[in-house]
């Protein structure tokens, strides 16, 4: 069954799959516009909130 805590999660994980892509671009260019840092911190929590996201949705459908 649809919730619009699923519809939420799923965006949510829609967006930080986007910011984790873009993030492995701009690490992959040698020169992020906003340092390696502070890429590098995006894209490592990005990929966990976009996973936690994603089967949170899934679950929440069942």
């Amino acid at each position: 069954m649809y919730t619009p805590l699923t519809g939420i999660c799923l965006l949510g994980a829609s967006i930080s799959a986007i910011a984790a892509v873009g993030s492995v671009f701009e690490l992959s260019s040698g020169a992020p516009e906003l340092g390696m840092a502070v890429t590098g911190s995006i894209l490592a929590a990005s990929i966990p909130m976009t996973i936690f996201l994603f089967m949170t949705a899934v679950k929440n459908s069942k």
